[in-house]
Formats: C-alpha cells, structure tokens, sequence
C-alpha cells in the first residue's frame, strides 16, 4: 500500500495525471471518501493523463459520463445515487469494471466483486486543504 500526501487539489489531479499518463486499457481505479475529499479531482487528472481534453464533470446524476477524445476512452463512473450491487447491475454499469479503457469509480466501496482487477483509492481529509490519499492495487 502507497500513501501520498497531497496538500491541494491540484497536488491530488498530478497524482492522476500520472497514473492517466502511465495507465493501460482495462484499468480500473475505485475511489472512496468522504464528500467533498477530491475524488472528482483526482479523476480530471486522470483524465488529463490520458490526453482528455473535455471538462470533466461529477457524473452524480447522470452515473456515467465517457470521454473518447483522449490516448484511450475514459469512463467516469458516480455510484453514490446506488446502494447495492444489484441497482449497480440492474443501471447496466457493469461493463466500466472491465473497461475497454480506464475507468474512475466514485463510491467504489459499493462493488465488490473480487475477480475485478483495481486499484482501490481511499482519500481521506486531514484538514482544509491536506489530504491523505491511500492505494494498492488489487486482482490478477
């Protein structure tokens, strides 16, 4: 397991900016936090790592929202508005588990489905501006 202390949300979009720039398809990162911890900053930088170039939006409402435009299709994925593995499946998002690119997942801790291969990413706030982001990758 990997900490890394980010001290703005800029710090936290060049943490994914590296991981968009070094990721292969079928990546899938699973972010936890609290609201308002900076999960949807580290997915722009992810995306910006794989050449997005689109503004990247919370997809809380809409569950999903795909960019193709980058080196490889970017999946941002919100399942906040769902409890159970069962509404996950049953709103299709099944397929951004094993993406044809990388995907992002918001509220990752609500699937769990140990064949999936992830990078699981838990963000914690330590106080207004600092927080501690830890991650380990997980599956074949």
């Amino acid at each position: 397991m990997a900490t890394y202390i980010s001290h703005s949300p800029e710090e936290t979009q060049a943490l994914g900016e590296s991981w968009g720039r070094d990721a292969a398809a079928g990546l899938v990162i699973g972010v936890s936090g609290d609201l308002g911890a900076g999960k949807t900053q580290l997915a722009k930088g992810v995306a910006r790592g794989l050449g997005v170039v689109e503004r990247v939006h919370s997809p809380t409402f809409t569950l999903v929202n795909q960019y193709l435009g980058g080196r490889l299709p970017f999946f941002h994925v919100d399942l906040y508005r769902l409890e159970t593995p069962e509404q996950i499946i049953a709103a299709g998002l099944e397929e951004y588990f094993q993406p044809a690119g990388v995907s992002v997942i918001e509220w990752a801790e609500r699937w769990t489905d140990p064949k999936v291969r992830f990078r699981r990413v838990v963000i914690e706030t330590v106080n207004e501006t600092e927080r501690r982001i830890t991650y380990e990758d997980f599956g074949s």
